[in-house]
């Protein structure tokens, strides 16, 4: 009886997270594009305007659910249910401290690579239902943009697998700090298994996995439609992409969907490079920072911090750099971004035979 309680208490204690990240996290995108474009965010409603997203789903929740009398009904109504239920699965498998997570399987990477291009699935659904030309174009560039961009997401990923040699993400997560069970080596010559801290993270594991990173982190804001690769919802062109015929809950959840995907991919990447629920702080001597500050309540705490950091960044990246043209964005992809992860793959190889063993 109690394990049926616990199975259905984590997706509500989720699916709450994911509510409330997204309303702190809209307030926080209008102030921060505020500050970044030097005018006031939410001001009136509100002490500093903090209640102006709650004021927003209200709203949301209030409007009528308008179905276009040439849409499919069914597609048009189940599309914004499988693009967020799609995010909503990926975060079952992703550990917050040490063996803190929902699910610890041996291929949660790869789960969350398969559930989560489920998404594209949805928005062709949200395109094609709709029976909108806007609609339509805006849906199938968004699945050409996520196909295409998943493959620099895949191989960088891949090459990170590489060096770790596991893809249950707990592992990960416990390879890159002192609870590792296996030896970590600073770029690949310095023993940093009892010392721990930043130096242990999977990014300084060996050099080019710096620039692993920058592929996955750049070829994850295509992932999530955020500018400048936000090409799909191009307002000027295609008003609202995919999802222009939708209002009320239904665009709440379109909605849901993109900002528990950011946080998603944000904390994946923190899990596979920036060492996850691990300690930044090295032990020096008798000083030992990374063992005071490793634990459940430390390890929340750290994959909060530094999630929340990637998600400031991608904000801090949205309301500064101007939007791609469309063959901008595949020539990034295809000609600049999979060639440099290719050839990381490699050296990851490489790597792992000469330098790791």
């Amino acid at each position: 009886m109690g394990e049926i309680l616990l199975h259905i208490l984590v997706p509500i204690v989720i699916f709450g997270f994911i509510a409330l990240f997204t309303l702190f996290a809209v307030y926080a995108e209008r102030k921060v594009a505020g500050f970044v474009q030097d005018r006031l965010g939410p001001m009136e409603t509100g002490k500093f305007g903090l209640l102006q997203t709650f004021a927003d789903i209200l709203k949301l929740l209030q409007k009528e659910l308008i179905n276009p009398a040439a849409a499919d009904k069914i597609l048009f109504a189940i599309a914004p249910v499988i693009i967020f239920v799609a995010v909503f699965i990926g975060y079952s498998v992703v550990p917050w401290a040490p063996d803190f997570l929902p699910a610890d399987t041996h291929t949660g990477l790869f789960f969350i690579m398969a559930v989560v291009s489920i998404d594209a699935l949805g928005i062709l659904m949200a395109g094609w239902g709709s029976n909108n030309k806007y609609s339509l174009l805006g849906s199938i560039r968004a699945i050409a943009q996520m196909v295409s961009y998943e493959i620099p997401v895949g191989l960088s990923l891949i090459a990170a697998v590489m060096i770790t040699q596991t893809l249950n993400l707990n592992e990960i997560a416990i390879n890159q700090g002192v609870l590792s069970t296996e030896s970590i080596h600073f770029l690949g010559f310095w023993d940093v298994s009892e010392i721990g801290g930043v130096f242990a993270w999977n990014i300084f594991q060996a050099p080019h996995l710096i620039v692993v990173y920058v592929i996955f982190f750049v070829a994850t804001l295509a992932e999530c439609n955020r500018a400048p690769f936000d090409i799909p919802e191009a307002e000027s062109e295609l008003i609202g992409g995919f999802h222009t015929e939708y209002g009320g809950i239904r665009f709440a959840f379109v909605f849901l969907a993109e900002y528990a995907m950011m946080f998603l991919v944000a904390m994946l990447g923190v899990v596979i490079f920036l060492g996850g629920w691990n300690t930044p702080f090295p032990n020096i001597g008798p000083v030992q920072l990374a063992d005071w500050t490793t634990g459940l309540v430390w390890g929340i705490f750290w994959t909060l911090s530094k999630t929340l950091l990637i998600v400031g960044v991608q904000m801090w990246i949205r309301w500064t750099l101007p939007r791609f043209r469309a063959d901008q964005l595949m020539n990034l992809c295809w000609k600049v971004m999979i060639p440099i992860a290719f050839a990381c793959m490699a050296i990851s190889g490489l790597w792992r035979i000469l330098v790791m063993n």
